[in-house]
């Protein structure tokens, strides 16, 4: 395998672990921060809607992680730096 093979294979699987393991801990997050505060509000139903206000703005800043690494597996497949080098030392660009 040439390196141009190479860098897309390793490309593709990094991209994968990217987003494998990137979108994991935010769903986490997210279902626990969901269970917590449905306990909340069935605790004290009078401050549901101070709980659910906070629980949004606590939702959108976990799921920025997730956003993140999509934005960086899209790079790696679409805009990945280092392809056009390899191209050109492979005399693929000429």
């Amino acid at each position: 395998m040439d390196n141009v093979g190479l860098i897309a294979a390793v490309s593709i699987f990094t991209a994968g672990l990217t987003i494998g393991l990137g979108s994991i801990g935010p769903a986490i997050g997210e279902g626990r921060a969901l269970a917590q505060a449905l306990s909340a509000i069935a605790q004290q139903p009078d401050e549901a809607n101070r709980l659910t206000r906070t629980l949004f703005v606590g939702l959108a800043m976990v799921e920025s992680t997730a956003i993140y690494c999509f934005v960086v597996t899209m790079i790696l497949l679409f805009a990945n730096p280092y392809w056009q080098y390899f191209v050109q030392q492979s005399g693929g660009g000429q």
